[in-house]
């Protein structure tokens, strides 16, 4: 069970995107963000929002679309892993946010191959608001991009109700002081959001899983990272391959 919760109003949300070469997806991702933002501000005027894409080690036009983009700030990074960028787009808020609490500080994080629904903000923040220093949602493939019987096979192994048992860095939000007090995300080519979640965890602060922010990425099965969801997503067409759902352990246990 979540430890007891602490009621906040959040003063601002800072949206984390890290993107690698994603000149393709990227628009869409940030439209979605932008209609979320835009959502959150007709639901909670007093609220700001900013938008941070980390765009690591990219080749293509990623720099040029995300600097393209209103309210958002572009940080550039060399690392040529995820959790190092994650953790540089979260570097990026906390230099611009000092005059904030941290927890009123909340951080959304997607990745840029993914689309949010447009109350995605709202959603958390009213989890935030109910005393959830940290609500981890769940991911759903975008179906037109995978044959029938790969998204049938994910269907079969993903609970995507409330208290459900995964972790995407793809759709997770937190206070930037649970983000802190859990030594936010490691410098790790794979699996950063689910230690992150584990820290959170760790440090004995309350969290929630739920399906109220559901968010759709890429049904690719050739990715950017050599063990993320699009690795996941191939290894469900080999009938032969045994094949563990990332990030259950780090909430099932």
């Amino acid at each position: 069970m979540s430890p007891p919760r602490v009621r906040t109003a959040i003063d601002q949300v800072q949206v984390v995107i890290p993107a690698h070469d994603e000149e393709g997806l990227l628009p869409r991702c940030l439209a979605s963000v932008r209609r979320a933002a835009d959502h959150l501000a007709e639901v909670r005027p007093g609220v700001r929002v900013g938008i941070t894409v980390v765009a690591d080690c990219c080749t293509d036009r990623t720099v040029e679309i995300a600097t393209g983009w209103p309210a958002t700030q572009v940080v550039v990074s060399r690392a040529g892993n995820v959790g190092a960028a994650r953790r540089a787009g979260v570097d990026h808020v906390v230099r611009h946010t000092l005059s904030t609490p941290p927890e009123l500080v909340w951080l959304a994080h997607t990745d840029a191959d993914s689309v949010v629904p447009e109350h995605w903000l709202a959603a958390q923040l009213m989890l935030a608001d109910a005393g959830f220093a940290m609500v981890v949602g769940t991911v759903v493939p975008a179906r037109t991009d995978l044959p029938p019987h790969i998204w049938d096979q994910w269907r079969a192994r993903h609970q995507l109700g409330e208290g459900h048992p995964h972790v995407h860095g793809a759709n997770l939000g937190l206070t930037l002081h649970a983000s802190q007090v859990a030594g936010g995300f490691q410098p790790a080519p794979a699996h950063e959001d689910v230690r992150l979640v584990a820290a959170v965890r760790s440090a004995g602060l309350p969290w929630c899983a739920t399906a109220a922010t559901q968010v759709t990425t890429s049904g690719r099965q050739q990715g950017r990272v050599a063990s993320g969801f699009a690795r996941y997503l191939a290894r469900l067409s080999s009938p032969t391959t045994r094949v563990e759902v990332p990030g259950v352990r780090a909430l099932s246990r």
